[in-house]
């Protein structure tokens, strides 16, 4: 027969249950390291992370494949982009001396028109899938083509101070053996944003992803649930589920660092 297990969830003493059950609630964050377990023959309660048998184990996330393991730089000429293709993403706060968001992924219609409207300038930072880094609007070659003006003079240090401690992360998100590259923002080690085009996935979905961006002491591998389609299927947001030590400390860094 099952042992009876009880847990104490927001000060109450809950159960019997099954250990499948507490197990379950572990997985999907619903008890966490510090909350407190009993059953027979524990002399007292005890803290998850004291008893072994609750200990999770996470099956690996998938590897990437070598072919895009690390992907080279492509050289991206706006004029040959599809109009109607959304690719590309955008950092605003730098051009205007505020903080950083990432926002996308839009099509070259829509940048053309949020050039337009003044949402973006010259310092606006872009990033198209492929690129290795942001690049400001103002240094592609193309800008006077695609815009129709002279690009403005960009000071050397509004260029350092732009591009410092960039997060482009090359994101591949395994879901039903799809790989979909995007970016993240909002990153926590409770879960985080992913943007990208035309997500093949629902709320609920369990998946597991790779960020590999080209600043390696990022990386890391997660497994979680899809919590919310963002407006326009421009992504999603993830909450992580049995994050391991290495990818806390990863993001960890990252936050502290940024």
């Amino acid at each position: 027969m099952a042992d009876n297990w009880y847990y104490v969830q927001k000060g109450n003493r809950q159960g019997p249950v099954e250990i499948e059950v507490i197990m379950s609630m572990i997985t999907n964050q619903e008890l966490k390291a510090e909350d407190f377990v009993w059953k027979k023959g524990f002399e007292n309660w005890k803290k998850i992370k004291e008893v072994p048998e609750l200990e999770v184990k996470q099956a690996p996330a998938p590897q990437l494949p070598p072919e895009v393991a690390k992907l080279p730089e492509k050289e991206i000429k706006f004029s040959t982009l599809n109009p109607d293709e959304r690719v590309i993403f955008i950092r605003i706060g730098a051009d205007r001396g505020g903080a950083a968001t990432d926002y996308g992924p839009f099509n070259l219609k829509q940048i053309k028109q949020l050039f337009k409207e003044n949402r973006i300038n010259g310092k606006t930072l872009v990033f198209v899938t492929g690129m290795r880094d942001w690049k400001l609007l103002a240094d592609l070659p193309e800008y006077q083509e695609v815009f129709e003006e002279v690009p403005p003079m960009i000071q050397e240090a509004d260029r350092r101070a732009a591009i410092r401690k960039p997060f482009i992360a090359r994101l591949f998100v395994q879901n039903n053996k799809s790989l979909f590259e995007g970016i993240c923002r909002d990153i926590s080690i409770g879960g985080m944003q992913v943007l990208l085009d035309n997500f093949k996935g629902n709320a609920g979905d369990k998946i597991s992803i790779n960020v590999h961006p080209e600043n390696t002491d990022y990386h890391f591998v997660a497994s979680g649930v899809v919590v919310r389609i963002l407006e326009g299927n421009s992504g999603f947001s993830f909450r992580f589920q049995g994050l391991s030590d290495e990818a806390k400390r990863s993001i960890e860094k990252y936050v502290q660092e940024n």
